[in-house]
Formats: C-alpha cells, structure tokens, sequence
C-alpha cells in the first residue's frame, strides 16, 4: 500500500465514532455496488442502420444467466439497512418529525436533480452539437431515469418512518406480515385464475408494500425486535418460498426484467422479490457480527466508508459512466462488450473487461458530481429553480412525453 493511501486509511479510522456500526454500513455499501455492477453486466446496446443505440440484455439469449440477477438483486438488503438506520437517526433526532424528514428527503434529492439537470442541458449538445442520434437519448434518458425509480420509492417509505416504527414497537418482526401477505394476494389475483378478469393496473399495488417490506424489517431491527431466531426463519422460509415460487408457480427466473417476456418480478415487486429479500434480511441479521470483526480492519473498511459516502452519486450517475464509453463506441460500428447484441460468450466475456473502464469513469465523473450530494449552500434561489425546470423537462423526455 502506497504512503498516501495509508494515510488515507489512517484517516477514515481515526475519523470513525467507536460507535459506528461498520456492519450495518458494509451491508448498505455491499447493496450499492450491486446495482452498477448488475445494470453493467446485464444492459448491452445494438446498434440501427442510422447508427442509433437500442437497449438489449444477454438474458434474452442466456436463460440461464438469471441466476445471476439473484445474486445482483440486493435492494431488499438496501431497504432493510435503510430501515435499521432510520431508526437510529430518528431516535436522535430533536425537535418536530416534519424537520428530520426534510432533512433525509433532500439528502435524496439534490442528486436526483443534479443529475438530470445536466443531463437536460446536454441534451440539444449532443444531439445539435456533436449530431448523435435522436434515439440514441432517448435509449440514453432511459437509462439515466431507470435507477431514479428506486429514490422515488425510498422517498416515500422513508416518510412513514414514524408510523413504521410504531408498527415495530407494537408487532415487533411481524410488522412486516401484513406487507408480504398484501403482495400475495395482488398476485394471486393477476396471475391465478381469476387474472384474465383483473386489470392491467392492479400490479401498481404491489409498488409499497413489496419494497416497505424489507424496509420495515430494518425499523423492526434497529428497535431490536429482530433476534436470530427470527433471522433463521426469514432466512429458511424466504428461500423455501423462494425456491416454490420458481419451481411451482410459473415465477420468470430472473430477477430482472427481460425484453420479450409478458411477466417481470422487479417492476412492481412481485411476492418472489419479497422471498429474496426475506432470505437475505435473515442471512444479514445472522453475519452481522462476524461482518462488524471483518471490518475492523481498516484496510477493508475504509472503501465501505468511501462507497457510503458517494452512495447517491453511484446510483444516480453509473448509467451515464457506461454510456459515455458506448456512445462514442457506436461511431466505430460494433465494438465487442459494448456495441453489438449480446448474444454470446464471448460478449459476457468482453462486457466484463469492459467494467473497469465503466468504474474507472464513474470515479472521474463523480469526481464533480459529488457537490450534488452536499447541501447546497450556495445555490441561490433562481440557480436552484432553473435545476427544476431543466429536471422537468428532462424528466417529460425520457418518459416519451414529448
């Protein structure tokens, strides 16, 4: 290790409270990494006659890499430490509910708005600018948007705190039977025999309660109503549900969306979500301690700090890191792993050479994109308008509103 980043780690661990709970921020940093590395490995591009990109998936030619969306699918882990640590801030905080709330939600939004708020002002440049076709944004606005969703959602859950942790008080654990039994139900009736009569809007129900579920696991936990017997159980039973879900319930296999097929378990949640996450609530409460003894070292516990320090600017700006390596590659025609349809070994293989490239640029893009994330103190009131509007707008193009 070099003089300068030993210094660095030295300085993250003398800067850590002797409280901090390094097991609970590994886990949120472990979830984080997830996403970029699963839209990086599972997102590919083929390319038009007119030299437009298309989104594609190697999961339409590799069924059996779904497997591997099981591994990458660990926003139930993000929700449930999302949850635990809630508690903990909402248990310190002084003062009325409404300011510790105000608090938490621009914490998510300054990035959200950040990031398209540039990406609207550099749309007419790329397009008018550097002539790159009109689809082209349009699969790339996709793209940006498809993991601002999940901050949408947290948004939401993260407001009903309070009424969660009354719930945890109240019910402990089973505060979260209800949301899984909700779920359940919906999707009985959209995929039993009843689902020819129900309407296309039911699935939207699923939306809270399927990612309120682990969320509110995390409240019951961070209350302490969560012990290893409970661990054991959601561990065991989320992955016999799991497994029964798939073998005998017509469940698709990947946790992902795949182009062509009628039925997806991630967009709204489906009760096989729900499965996953129960399983990996359980295993998380289970190696909590022995991932606390882990990261006391402070060689592996300083990247967890950095990670959860960057957390929104890795969610928010991993898309863009990938495309700014695939638009320009699409002027060369097919470029193996990153232009070209990803239909074989040998693209899987090239995509993940690739990866390094893609981090490589999120490093240095969020090396300015960083500010987002802190408060804007010196963003006057016209600045901070002119963010909205160019957010709007950007939000109403990717959409297919206009």
């Amino acid at each position: 290790m070099s003089t300068p980043l030993r210094t660095a780690v030295r300085r993250i661990e003398a800067g850590t409270p002797a409280h901090r709970d390094r097991a609970i921020d590994g886990l949120r940093a472990l979830a984080l990494l997830a996403v970029p590395t699963g839209h990086w490995l599972l997102g590919g591009f083929t390319r038009s006659a007119d030299g437009a990109l298309h989104n594609a998936s190697p999961l339409s030619a590799f069924g059996g890499f779904a497997p591997v969306s099981w591994l990458l699918q660990m926003l139930g882990i993000f929700f449930l430490v999302g949850g635990y640590a809630s508690v903990l801030s909402f248990r310190r905080h002084e003062g009325p509910t409404s300011g510790w709330l105000k608090g938490r939600l621009a914490r998510l939004g300054r990035p959200v708005l950040g990031v398209t708020a540039v990406w609207a002002a550099l749309l007419p440049l790329l397009h008018h600018g550097l002539g790159v076709p009109g689809d082209t944004l349009r699969t790339a606005s996709t793209l940006v948007i498809q993991p601002l969703w999940f901050v949408g959602v947290y948004t939401v859950v993260t407001a009903l705190t309070p009424f969660c942790v009354r719930a945890a008080r109240r019910l402990g654990v089973w505060a979260a039977a209800p949301l899984l039994g909700s779920v359940a139900v919906v999707d009985f009736l959209r995929y039993g025999p009843y689902a020819d009569a129900m309407p296309s809007w039911l699935s939207v129900l699923n939306i809270l309660p399927g990612w309120l579920f682990a969320y509110q696991l995390g409240v019951s936990w961070g209350e302490g109503r969560v012990h290893r017997r409970h661990a054991w159980a959601l561990l065991l039973g989320g992955a016999a549900l799991f497994a029964a879900l798939l073998l005998w319930c017509g469940y698709p296999l990947s946790m992902v969306g795949v182009p062509g097929e009628a039925r997806t378990n991630s967009h709204p949640p489906s009760l096989l979500v729900l499965a996953l996450a129960a399983a990996q609530s359980g295993a998380a409460v289970l190696l909590r301690e022995r991932l606390g003894r882990l990261l006391a070292r402070p060689a592996l516990w300083a990247p967890v700090v950095v990670v959860n320090l960057s957390a929104m600017t890795i969610l928010c700006w991993h898309q863009t890191a990938m495309l700014a390596a695939a638009v320009p590659a699409s002027y060369l025609g097919g470029v193996p792993g990153l232009v070209g349809a990803p239909d074989s070994v040998g693209w899987i293989v090239a995509r993940l050479a690739w990866m390094p490239l893609f981090a490589g640029l999120l490093v240095l893009i969020g090396r300015y994109a960083r500010g987002f994330e802190s408060p804007w103190t010196r963003t006057g009131t016209a600045r901070r308008a002119a963010a909205g509007v160019l957010a709007a707008g950007f939000a109403v193009f990717a959409l297919g509103l206009a």
